[in-house]
């Protein structure tokens, strides 16, 4: 199906279109159409035009809107101040309009013909660890941005780049050959829980850590572990593949929990471009991008510098010839735009790495690996702050588990669904608290921009007032509510019908959905999906308060306000599933 025009680019066109019967000379101007608070739209394009051709921009504007023939969508245009135009459209041009995104299953969000192919970095947790509070924001953000990209016409790779490589792995699996029970679990042949796979992996870790700070002959024993590893070694291996399968198994309920689709093939750890870092670091020395100082292969840059002035390289290989994390990243590149064909790679990593990326990135051009049909982005996220203001941590200052702050949220909302519930059953309040709680977590770090820091108030965001996912749900699930008392009666546009103030704001609104998750998808903010649906369920709040739907005064009023509910609670449902939350039908 075609996409569906919005009022706004309908109203774009019949301006467009009267500057340039006023004003041929200007050829395709833009008349810089926005929406206003003084009329439904405001045109300021004609204030620099007058500027560029030396007119009276008053004068103009007027010429602008005589060239404009009568039509039935634009009912009112305004000469206002030095030149605006403050337009008022027709009743019947919203509703046809809305008519048109109710029939499209796509309500109207245009699909980018040209997308391409994006790959996504995100949700990066790393094996033999807990997942912390800091894990959330890559998690949460990137999983949007999959859902918006893929709507929008993207083809979307999704990589989890798990932290499953390095030193630490020698001092791990020289523990567990020295003490081959210790991921043994109680339960032989049943399934393990991610619980108990982490507590076997926590307990190991600080077992061998402990054994590692304390005896040098483990020490020694440790580090030849590691020799064996980055040589291949068979045994070393598999009791390498031991750790990252019960970590697996720890990390899906994580994201099980989180109500996020990750898949095994998407999940390439660093050690996954093991066998390409060796050629990087050669195409890198032999092009001159990178080259040898000190023993070790750097990448330099003009205006990167130390706090003593002196530059600070990327280091892509030690001068004991071991890789960092820039080998890795930069053959992660290499592989995504060679074997994965990609046109776009994201990477969704807190803004303290910035510079990192930025170093990559360069290098990666200077290589050829980006240039003008491949390009990097890195979607720098801020840190998850206490109702303080200061980094998240418990009383003892150590970090919070990701898995004791969910579970938490889930009681929350449980309590709040709880309070609210009627006709529901214990089972069903359990669900949907897990729905509503999970929500809240999401929409609170989703409707911050990415950028900033935000508090994690867990009290605000499983309130029902406010700019909170539970008050778009309830939102919602009022609506559903009334879809369903709504008997013999059938939704159904009435053009004909005048609409109060409430619905005219509720209908304008409607129609902004497919530009709202167009720029998201364009500027990588869902942010701006979040901030459009709270706006939506506020609008729809007045609209339900002072216009009757079930009661209205005619059969066709009753008609046209329930069309107006159905279609708000396919946007606010179509929306929260771009965020990856859920809009249960009560609550």
């Amino acid at each position: 199906m075609a996409s569906v025009p919005s009022l706004a680019s309908t109203v774009q066109q019949r301006l467009a279109e009267g500057l340039s019967a006023a004003l041929p000379e200007a050829g395709a101007a833009d008349p810089l159409l926005r929406r206003s608070d003084r009329a439904d739209f405001q045109a300021n394009g004609i204030l620099a035009l007058a500027k560029r051709f030396k007119g009276n921009p008053r004068e103009l504007a007027t010429k602008v809107v005589d060239a404009i023939p009568a039509n039935d969508v634009l009912a009112e245009i305004e000469v206002s101040g030095p030149g605006f135009l403050n337009i008022t459209v027709s009743d019947a041009a919203i509703v046809r309009t809305l008519a048109a995104r109710a029939a499209d299953a796509r309500l109207g969000v245009p699909l980018n013909e040209a997308a391409g192919t994006t790959v996504i970095d995100y949700a990066q947790p790393n094996v033999a660890k807990e997942m912390h509070v800091g894990h959330l924001r890559s998690a949460v953000i990137g999983a949007a941005m999959v859902e918006i990209l893929e709507f929008t016409g993207e083809t979307v790779v999704r990589r989890h780049h798990i932290g499953d490589w390095g030193t630490q792995f020698g001092m791990l699996i020289q523990y567990l050959i020295e003490h081959p029970h210790e991921l043994d679990h109680g339960s032989e042949g049943g399934e393990v829980s991610g619980e108990e796979a982490m507590s076997s992996l926590n307990r190991l870790y600080k077992a061998s850590r402990a054994l590692f700070d304390s005896d040098e002959e483990f020490k020694t024993r440790a580090r030849a572990r590691v020799v064996d590893l980055q040589a291949g070694d068979e045994q070393t291996l598999a009791l390498w593949q031991r750790f990252v399968d019960e970590s697996k198994i720890y990390f899906y309920s994580v994201f099980d929990k989180l109500d996020m689709d990750v898949r095994d093939p998407d999940i390439v750890g660093e050690s996954g471009y093991n066998d390409m870092l060796q050629e990087t670091c050669r195409l890198l020395e032999e092009s001159g991008v990178a080259v040898r100082s000190e023993g070790a292969l750097c990448v330099f840059f003009d205006d990167v510098k130390g706090p003593d002035g002196n530059p600070v390289p990327l280091i892509v290989q030690k001068s004991d010839g071991g890789f960092g994390y820039a080998a890795t990243d930069l053959s992660a590149i290499r592989d995504r735009v060679g074997s994965l064909k990609a046109s776009t790679l994201l990477y969704v990593v807190d803004a303290r790495q910035s510079l990192h990326f930025k170093m990559v990135f360069e290098t990666a051009r200077r290589a050829g690996w980006l240039n003008d049909e491949v390009k990097a982005v890195q979607l720098a996220f801020g840190t998850v702050l206490g109702k303080d203001g200061k980094p998240f941590k418990t009383r003892e200052g150590e970090t919070i588990r990701l898995v004791d702050l969910l579970d938490e949220a889930i009681d929350r909302a449980s309590a709040v669904v709880r309070e609210k519930a009627q006709d529901l059953t214990e089972e069903e309040i359990a669900e949907r608290g897990t729905q509503v709680g999970i929500g809240a977590v999401k929409y609170a770090d989703l409707s911050t921009s990415a950028a900033r820091d935000y508090k994690f108030d867990l009290d605000q965001m499983v309130s029902l007032n406010g700019d909170t996912s539970v008050y778009i749900q309830y939102a919602y699930a009022r609506i559903r509510s009334i879809l369903r008392k709504a008997g013999e009666a059938k939704p159904a546009a009435h053009p004909e019908l005048a609409l109060a103030a409430s619905e005219r704001a509720l209908g304008l609104h409607l129609d902004g959905f497919g530009e709202t998750v167009a720029e998201a998808a364009a500027e990588y903010a869902p942010h701006k999906v979040a901030g459009y649906l709270y706006q939506l369920a506020s609008l729809y709040t007045t609209f339900y308060s002072e216009c009757p739907v079930l009661k209205a005064d005619t059969p066709e009023q009753v008609e046209s306000r329930l069309f107006l509910c159905e279609l708000t609670a396919r946007t606010l449902h179509q929306g929260m599933a771009l965020l990856g939350i859920r809009t249960p039908e009560r609550l």
